[in-house]
């Protein structure tokens, strides 16, 4: 029996990357797909190194083909997504009237439209066959509203309410959709949204990309709807979910504020 095909998105560092090595530990074949060529090559080349066919696919999904591009691509080598791992994106710390309108609308882009439109483009072949599926990377900002990153906050929002629905939908047909929803992770996140001194980073319990991909994929594979990591985590969403929004975003408002 052939090795089943797994797409990552934003496969050239942090959390993505992790996936991939956890896929790849787990029997997967990796498509790895990033704007990045040379950190997807080294991955690849590791990955190959380890008995697995990785496939490298530069793509900037953030422009309007790019997902149609990334599948012309995938579907050229021969290959089929048997998992499709939708991790690309990125937010902004910054206060909505002056965040920048063009960066705003390419966060949208990614975090929204490149997710829905790979995921609809796998779909018909998961039915077809009866098996695999999709993992859509959320965040826990997506249980709450975001003052200060209100845009990707939103945006997560989007990526969960979505899977929560597709799960429902896909599950009768024997596919798996999973949000994986990470609280602050050590990756290039920070770095990319600005975060690095803010309040809320530095009253976080930070957990790696490894740990989110293995507790993610443990989700994944017991058909878990949504895989909030880590009991911390977890516990953050519990009382955000009985605190009034009033006193909430008050809160998130403060962590988010920039030295």
């Amino acid at each position: 029996m052939s090795r089943k095909l797994a797409l990552v998105t934003g496969a050239s560092g942090g959390i993505g990357e992790a996936f991939a090595r956890e896929l790849a530990k787990r029997g997967y074949d990796l498509g790895l797909a990033a704007r990045s060529v040379e950190k997807l090559e080294t991955l690849a080349t590791e990955l190959r190194g380890q008995g697995v066919e990785a496939h490298v696919f530069p793509a900037d999904l953030s422009a309007a083909d790019g997902p149609s591009k990334l599948m012309q691509a995938v579907h050229e080598a021969g290959l089929r997504v048997d998992l499709l791992v939708n991790n690309a994106g990125f937010g902004d710390l910054e206060p909505f009237d002056r965040a920048d309108a063009p960066k705003l609308t390419e966060m949208i882009d990614l975090n929204v439209g490149a997710l829905t439109g790979l995921s609809h483009a796998v779909t018909p072949g998961l039915i077809e066959r009866g098996r695999g599926g999709i993992i859509n990377i959320a965040s826990t900002a997506a249980f709450l509203p975001g003052p200060g990153m209100a845009t990707y906050y939103a945006t997560k929002a989007f990526v969960l309410s979505l899977s929560e629905a597709l799960h429902v939908e896909m599950e009768p047909k024997g596919i798996t959709v999973t949000a994986v929803c990470p609280g602050p992770t050590w990756s290039g996140f920070q770095e990319k949204a600005d975060m690095e001194g803010s309040k809320l980073l530095k009253a976080s319990r930070m957990m790696t990309p490894d740990a989110v991909a293995r507790i993610g994929m443990d989700g994944y594979e017991k058909k878990k709807r949504v895989v909030v990591t880590g009991v911390s985590n977890k516990i953050t969403i519990a009382i955000a979910k009985l605190t009034p929004k009033s006193i909430l975003m008050k809160a998130i408002s403060g962590l988010q504020e920039k030295p």
